[in-house]
């Protein structure tokens, strides 16, 4: 069984309009998930430093960023999507994804492998162009496609406000979509931008939305997650 979830840590800045890593952190390990996918995870200007110092998921955290081939020195992501595993799991490969667009976006892929399970994972936030959303979708499915043949899931902030169609149309061709319930607005949440898809040789069995009374406050995101075992 492996847990994943996806996680708009907003820069690390709470609604209370104050960045505060140690925060996100314990967010973190209330999900417990074996692995994570952060969007906004570096700052957004300079260095794109990573807006968790690093030396804080050693001495804090059960997890440890990927390391992102090509990768800025200060950050953990890449266009702030990055990937967490739990201490002990084996990253294969890891590599950033370039999509297209006019704004800052991208992805992040990573081959793991936790225990007897081996599966591709990839992190994204998409654009808020509806155009652009479908165009990333298919430079993210185009390249799962030209891999190795594995067990894949797909997660992040797609930015998709419909309950059908869009990007939602182009990953549910080949990937499952988990419903994992509403993220977004953490103190009202109304809206599914958070989403998890995986392909048919992946069962989710239980899947939801990370509500507590932490991360109401920490993000205006609230992290989605969901448990996956082997199809039957």
């Amino acid at each position: 069984m492996i847990k994943v979830a996806s996680y708009n840590m907003r820069k690390g800045i709470g609604l209370d309009r104050r960045r505060d890593p140690g925060r996100v952190l314990s967010v973190l390990g209330e999900l417990d998930a074996d692995i994570v996918a952060l969007q906004e995870a570096d700052r957004r200007f300079g260095t794109r430093a990573s807006a968790i110092p690093p030396h804080m998921f050693e001495d804090r955290s059960d997890y440890v960023p990927v390391d992102l081939l090509g990768g800025r020195p200060y950050a953990i992501g890449w266009h702030g999507n990055a990937l967490l595993v739990r201490k002990g799991a084996e990253v294969e490969e890891s590599h950033a994804l370039h999509l297209p667009t006019l704004e800052p976006r991208g992805a992040v892929a990573a081959t793991i492998r936790i225990g007897e399970t081996r599966l591709r994972v990839v992190g994204m936030h998409l654009d808020i162009s509806g155009l652009r959303r479908r165009q990333q979708a298919r430079a993210i499915l185009n390249h799962v496609a030209e891999g190795e043949p594995l067990p894949t899931i797909l997660m992040g902030d797609c930015n998709e406000w419909r309950a059908t169609g869009g990007c939602l149309t182009d990953f549910g061709v080949h990937h499952r979509l988990v419903d994992t319930g509403h993220s977004f607005h953490s103190r009202r949440p109304v809206a599914k931008l958070d989403r998890i898809f995986a392909t048919p040789d992946l069962e989710a069995v239980d899947a939801g939305v990370h509500r507590s009374p932490l991360a109401a406050r920490a993000s205006d995101h609230l992290p989605i997650w969901a448990r996956f075992k082997a199809a039957e």
